[in-house]
């Protein structure tokens, strides 16, 4: 969010609560308040996660050997990482990728297909430089494939 956003956020909290404090013996402005607060922020949850707009890092913790997945995911186009590491029980892998918000379900479905029960966390990356990302097909629907 930049800062043209944050200052028409700042204007409409500020109209907001003046009328709040012109109206302090109208419990319904109280209300209006609270009910238009949590409708934004749910409409604005939902709108987010439709547009899945962004980049994230996604990190698996495997317990088995870690071969067959890093395979999978390399087939499907995804740059990762993989390191051995000591878990609190056992050796485990731990293999990184940074993928697109909106690639996050494909990706879960290989390892859930190969790796069940790996414990898996996502989360959210400002900027990334230099790296293996998957690319997508580039489609030209003017042009007729023979």
């Amino acid at each position: 969010m930049g800062s043209p956003a944050w200052f028409f956020e700042v204007l409409v909290w500020l109209i907001a609560i003046s009328r709040i404090m012109a109206n302090l013996d109208n419990w319904t402005c109280y209300f209006a308040y609270a009910a238009g607060f949590a409708t934004g922020n749910y409409i604005g949850l939902i709108v987010e996660e439709r547009l899945a707009m962004g980049i994230v890092k996604i990190q698996f913790i495997v317990r088995k050997n870690a071969s067959e997945l890093m395979e999978n995911l390399k087939k499907a186009g995804y740059g990762i990482v993989c390191h051995d590491a000591v878990g609190g029980r056992e050796e485990v892998h731990i293999i990184y990728s940074i993928i697109k918000r909106n690639e996050i379900e494909k990706v879960e479905n290989i390892v859930r297909a190969i790796a069940p029960k790996a414990f898996y966390s996502i989360e959210e990356v400002k900027s990334v430089r230099h790296g293996v990302f998957r690319e997508k097909p580039v489609s030209r629907k003017w042009i007729k494939e023979k």
